[in-house]
């Protein structure tokens, strides 16, 4: 028979614990990211664990469908998700319970729970910290939340020499589907061999396709845009050429990706960008330009990007562009330069004896921001060991903390 007891321990698969040196660090990280959107003039908001469905789902595509877990309103057997992301929350909050005509900023940090993992050793229960910018379509706001994003991701003691910002450009392929007219099904697998990178496929499927001027246009840019990555700025002059056959609205997608492209690294000069506009990731839901940001081994820290009228199924359409990341990976990842909470013994150490008489001190110490742990009777627990650097003591009937040799 076997001990079920033995295996107790064990949590799920992708669903992980942090004890207390890694939780101070992934706190330490969060509070610096909040104080930092703040400082950016975002908003904090706080959206529920669970919504109804076809609340939660709104807009998001398959995917977050399939990484939702499913549950039933015992209160009226209505159907129920767990959020996998916050970012169709954050919309909703807009859209409907505040209702802005001018442009809001939202940041949030909060637990999310997924159905399965992204990857190897990817989490299912992800801290997800992001921001988002509703009520502006220009470049300026998708700039502005890219910068943003590298300033909160910085704070875990990364610089601009340890990133790579990979960026891409819904618009492109949307524009050159549109004028192209093809049939649903030839759409639907050329668009799944772009988004799994079979060039062998994507030239199969276009040289089906040449039978008319217009088809044969088309397979012409198509097979451009699997070629159409590299560094910014190569990158756009060659799109500018290869693509100069297509419609207007191609290029003012290109228009757009070089605006936003030319703000963030007007401000952050140094940064590394790489362009792929073969990058579909989330077609179904971006609506312009997408982005994510890479550490120097390849993991990733963070993506966004926009996705406009999301809002237009809670009552109110509005422009939208954010972007989100898994605070515990980033935190666990990179540690902080400086982490005053993990290094540096902050705390006045009370001998048990004392704790009882020493009660209103101890108050009025922890009231003024100080770290006060009492000693517990029996415990062989000592000052350092609880990060205590000082002591209080009885000095000529008056307490007093003294530096702990």
């Amino acid at each position: 028979m076997n001990d079920l007891s033995a295996n107790r321990w064990q949590l799920p698969d992708g669903v992980n614990e942090l004890l207390p040196e890694d939780a101070w660090r992934v706190e330490t990280l969060r509070r610096q990211i909040m104080d930092n959107s703040y400082r950016w003039g975002y908003e904090l908001v706080m959206p529920p664990m669970i919504e109804y469905l076809d609340s939660l789902l709104t807009g998001t595509g398959e995917v977050l469908n399939l990484q939702t877990f499913k549950i039933i309103d015992q209160h009226n057997g209505r159907s129920m998700g767990i959020r996998a992301d916050m970012t169709p929350q954050v919309a909703r909050m807009d859209a409907h319970a505040l209702r802005r005509d001018l442009p809001s900023r939202f940041f949030y940090t909060g637990s999310v729970l997924r159905t399965r993992t992204n990857g190897a050793g990817s989490s299912r229960t992800p801290l997800q910290f992001g921001a988002e910018l509703f009520g502006h379509s220009g470049p300026e706001s998708d700039a502005e939340i890219i910068q943003l994003m590298l300033d909160n991701v910085m704070r875990a003691g990364l610089g601009l020499d340890d990133l790579l910002l990979d960026v891409g450009h819904v618009g492109v392929y949307r524009a050159l589907i549109e004028d192209a007219d093809l049939q649903a099904d030839v759409e639907r697998q050329l668009f799944s061999a772009l988004v799994r990178g079979s060039c062998p496929e994507v030239m199969s499927l276009l040289l089906e396709q040449k039978d008319t001027p217009l088809l044969a246009a088309f397979s012409s840019h198509i097979n451009a845009l699997t070629q159409l990555s590299g560094d910014c700025h190569s990158v756009i002059v060659d799109a500018r050429a290869k693509l100069a056959s297509a419609g207007s609205k191609v290029h003012l997608a290109l228009d757009n990706l070089e605006a936003v492209v030319t703000r963030v690294q007007a401000v952050h000069p140094s940064i590394n960008i790489h362009i792929d506009l073969a990058e579909l990731r989330g077609f179904s839901y971006h609506t312009g330009i997408l982005f994510s940001l890479y550490d120097k081994a390849g993991g990733e820290l963070a993506r966004g990007g926009r996705y406009d009228a999301i809002g237009e199924a809670f009552g109110q359409a509005r422009p939208a562009t954010g972007f989100s990341g898994d605070l515990i990976q980033l935190a666990l990842a990179h540690h902080p330069i400086e982490e005053p909470l993990l290094v540096a013994a902050d705390g006045i150490w009370v001998d048990s004896e004392d704790a009882l008489s020493a009660a209103e001190t101890v108050k009025d110490l922890r009231s003024r921001g100080e770290r006060v742990v009492c000693a517990l009777p029996g415990s062989q627990l000592h000052a350092k060991a609880s990060q205590c650097d000082r002591q209080l003591v009885l000095s000529d009937g008056s307490w007093t903390v003294e530096t702990l040799s």
